[in-house]
């Protein structure tokens, strides 16, 4: 997996399957903070995923739809990490940490 950060640069990611993408972010430093950690209340780890792959996402459900509808940089493709577990077929994906 592919973490590009906000100022552009790509860094490489060996997820651990089952695990939610925003506890296995945040050590690398590239802008996911996470303070509520993992509930869904804050969106410090707001991420874009590729266009044609958030068909391959679980449905966000409404928690996650009641903390993006907050976000100024919400996009059609917007999601939080920490809402995503990382799956095997999530490995070739590409996300992008989202500006503040």
């Amino acid at each position: 997996m592919i973490i590009v950060d906000r100022k552009g640069v790509g860094h490489e990611l060996d997820p651990e399957v089952g695990k939610p993408l925003m506890f296995q972010l945040r050590p690398l430093k590239v802008g996911v903070i996470g303070l509520c950690n993992g509930n869904a209340a804050c969106g410090t780890c707001h991420v874009y995923v590729e266009n044609d792959r958030m068909a391959e996402l679980p449905d966000i459900d409404e928690f996650e739809e009641e903390m993006l509808a907050e976000l100024a940089t919400r996009q059609k493709n917007s999601r939080l990490a920490c809402q995503l577990m990382f799956e095997p077929t999530m490995n070739d994906m590409t996300l992008s940490v989202a500006p503040r």
